[in-house]
C-alpha cells in the first residue's frame, strides 16, 4: 500500500471519530490523530463540523493543537508553548519531520546548519540519521546528503495542508504557469509549421533539380 492511500484510510477513520465526538472528548482523537507515523495531514479533520465548534469553547486549546500540526513548525511551537498541551514523542517526532516538509516549500538545497537549528539537533550524525530514518524511510521526502557541501538536496518533498490564504496564491501559481504552456506550445507548432513548409520547399527544389537532370540526360540522348 503506497503513502498517499494508507494516508487516506487513517484521515478517513480519524475524521469519523471526530465526527461522533464533541467538547473535551475531542482532545485524545486529536492527540492521537497528530501522533500517528502515517498521518501528515490535518485539513479534513479540521473541516469535520465538531472540531470546528471548539472555537471559542474551553477546550480551544486542542483545536489549536491541530492547527499547529496542520500548518506550523517545531520553531511555531517553542514560540506558544505557554498556549498549547505539552507534546508527547511522537507529536514531537512528528512535528519535527513537518518542519522538514515546510522548509523544502521555498528551498531544495536545505543547509545542515538551518536544519540543525530548526530542528533542534546538535550534531551532523543526529541530522542525517533523523533525515534517512524519519523522513526519507518514511517516504515523506527524497534526496541527496551531501557531507561536503553539508545540505540535504531535496528531490521529492510531500505537500502539506495549504495554509489559510495559501489556495489564492497557488491558483495565480497554476494559472501563471498554465499561461507560459500555453505560449511554449504555439512556439512549438509553428516552429513544426516552419519546419513542415522548408520540407515542402526542400522537396519543391530537389523536384526541379531532378527535372533539370532528367531534362539534360534527354538533350544528350537526342544528340546523341
Amino acid at each position: 500500500m503506497d503513502i498517499e492511500q494508507k494516508q487516506a484510510e487513517v484521515i478517513d477513520h480519524f475524521v469519523k471519530q471526530a465526527s461522533a465526538l464533541k467538547g473535551s472528548a475531542l482532545g485524545p482523537v486529536i492527540v492521537e490523530a497528530t501522533s500517528h507515523p502515517s498521518l501528515f495531514a490535518f485539513s479534513e479533520i479540521l473541516a469535520v463540523p465538531t472540531v470546528a465548534e471548539l472555537e471559542g469553547s474551553e477546550n480551544l486549546v486542542y483545536l489549536e493543537l491541530l492547527r499547529l500540526f496542520a500548518h506550523g513548525t517545531w520553531s511555531d511551537y517553542k514560540s506558544n508553548t505557554g498556549s498549547l498541551p505539552q507534546l508527547v514523542p511522537d507529536q514531537v517526532l512528528k512535528l519535527k519531520q513537518l518542519t522538514v516538509l515546510t522548509l523544502a516549500e521555498t528551498n531544495k538545497v536545505l543547509p545542515y546548519d538551518q536544519l540543525m537549528l530548526e530542528l533542534d539537533v546538535t550534531n551532523v550524525r543526529e541530522l542525517e540519521d533523523f533525515l534517512i530514518n524519519e523522513c526519507m524511510y518514511a517516504g515523506i521526502v527524497r534526496g541527496k546528503l551531501d557531507q561536503l557541501r553539508r545540505c540535504f538536496e531535496v528531490q521529492f518533498a510531500a505537500g502539506r495542508d495549504l495554509r489559510p490564504g495559501q489556495l489564492g496564491s497557488m491558483i495565480q501559481t497554476l494559472s501563471n504557469w498554465l499561461a507560459t504552456s500555453d505560449n511554449l506550445l504555439v512556439s512549438i507548432q509553428e516552429k513544426i509549421k516552419w519546419a513542415d513548409t522548408m520540407s515542402e520547399v526542400d522537396k519543391k527544389h530537389r523536384k526541379e533539380v531532378e527535372d533539370r537532370v532528367e531534362d539534360v540526360k534527354k538533350s544528350l540522348s537526342l544528340k546523341n
